[in-house]
């Protein structure tokens, strides 16, 4: 055997500790920033708040932009604190810390649990999960491991968390149950007669399952008793609470002037001057000596820390109010009519031109981020929507939450014993001015949760 020794030269994207700090900063809701502030302060000696929290203003041409850092007294909007009772991720972390895993599944686990919705599935797929666990939180598992994290998480309960659709959830629930007849021909219909089984075609899966029609009536009965919403039953996340959303934002329209501030309360933060003083007497003494002692690096190490969480705490509110701002002027039209009709086409790559923010930059600065306008609470991805086309009948750019919002109009109207296909819906589409395709029109009733005309007819 002969040994070779080979160079290969390759290139690849590192990030800094201080970007991967900004953009954990940049992906957190208003609770966690406060939190995470909170957290550093008590962490770094150096790191201390100023006795009085000063606004900072940001000029712009037609937006006052205040940063609101006060205690809430006045005329502001108040906003219900965040509801403390166990949530849904809190049970299922208490779950997950009497399993005995490995370090690197129960941290993969965890990432799980914080990715699954409030109905307990799993909306993105597994590979783009290990991914952003790697980036994210720095932490590499392998596929074997990610796939035990998963099934470790599938095996919590409620029972059906962790599923990626309605069909895997049905199928995790009525796997955990004892086995029965009835119960392994629920199974057998959601494995492999699941299509007929949406379509309600029950003579199919008689006749392709092979099963008596007293079998299928049991069995969709089991399936019935279901849940569909499995973590729906945890917590906060029920379906008879609601969840307190805490913007990130507040949008004010006063005489036609309108406003945005920052929805915190981040202290304005300095560094210890007793650092600042410690830092400039070991430059003065620092000359000829090679190495600082351990104190000194002590001291070194809390004052950069410090320093750099400012630098990155300042840029994190700057960039949130950029994108907002940004946002504003795309939808003024909508901020100062509050018509949903008056929503333009807004893409991440037209705020990207507005602010010259990278796009992914954007992507985590609305992700999970609330507005607080005089009329509701929206998540900034509101406002985002592609150009559908134009209306036939004017130059009017459509938005997908316009087409939308006349196919609900269409199917509100229609006899409901005689409902109206997708054709017809199109038609009818056409007759207002809407030059959209059949499947343009069942891609947005699916988006609507509109079933198919023969789910919705009525006897």
């Amino acid at each position: 055997m002969a040994q070779n020794l080979t160079l290969e030269q390759t290139q690849r994207l590192a990030l800094t500790p201080q970007q991967i700090r900004f953009v954990k900063l940049l992906e957190m809701n208003e609770p966690e920033l406060e939190e995470a502030v909170k957290k550093e302060v008590e962490e770094n000696v150096a790191l201390e708040e100023k006795e009085e929290t000063i606004p900072t203003e940001r000029p712009a041409s037609t937006f006052s932009s205040l940063y609101q850092g006060s205690s809430g007294e006045g005329d502001g909007p108040v906003f219900t604190p965040a509801d403390t009772d166990e949530s849904l991720y809190d049970n299922l972390y208490t779950q997950l810390s009497e399993k005995r895993l490995t370090d690197n599944v129960k941290e993969a686990a965890r990432y799980i649990i914080g990715n699954l919705d409030s109905n307990g599935y799993l909306d993105r797929p597994l590979p783009r999960l290990i991914d952003d666990l790697a980036f994210n939180e720095d932490v590499y598992v392998s596929d074997r491991e990610a796939r035990e994290a998963l099934e470790t998480v599938r095996s919590l309960e409620p029972a059906g968390i962790g599923a990626f659709n309605l069909q895997d959830t049905l199928d995790l629930q009525l796997s955990r149950m004892p086995q029965s007849a009835v119960r392994d021909n629920a199974i057998k219909i959601i494995r492999e007669g699941y299509e007929a089984f949406t379509m309600k075609h029950k003579h199919k899966l008689i006749s392709s399952l092979k099963l008596s029609p007293q079998e299928v009536d049991h069995a969709l009965d089991l399936i019935r008793s279901l849940n569909p919403r499995p973590g729906a039953t945890l917590g906060s996340d029920s379906a008879d609470q609601a969840s307190v959303i805490i913007p990130d934002f507040i949008v004010t329209n006063e005489e036609g002037h309108i406003s945005v501030s920052l929805n915190n309360r981040i202290p304005e933060l300095r560094i210890d001057s007793a650092f600042e003083q410690a830092l400039a007497n070991m430059e003065r003494t620092a000359k000829g000596r090679k190495k600082k002692t351990p104190e000194q690096e002590y001291v070194v190490k809390n004052y950069n820390d410090a320093r750099d969480f400012i630098s990155i705490l300042t840029q994190r509110q700057q960039t949130m109010m950029d994108v907002m701002t940004a946002i504003i002027k795309i939808q003024k039209e909508y901020f100062e009519t509050q018509d949903v009709y008056a929503l333009r086409p807004m893409m991440i790559k037209n705020v990207a031109e507005l602010t010259g923010l990278d796009f992914s930059v954007i992507s985590r600065a609305t992700n999970g981020k609330y507005v607080a306008t005089p009329w509701g609470v929206f998540p900034l991805r509101f406002f985002f929507s592609d150009s559908v086309g134009e209306n036939t009948q004017g130059s009017e750019a459509l938005t997908n939450r316009k087409i939308e919002e006349e196919i609900r109009s269409i199917i509100d109207m229609e006899d409901k014993r005689h409902p109206l296909s997708d054709q017809h819906l199109m038609e009818q589409m056409a007759k207002r001015g809407y030059d959209i395709s059949r499947r343009t029109v069942a891609k947005y009733r699916d988006r609507l949760k509109i079933p198919v005309a023969r789910l919705r007819k009525e006897m």
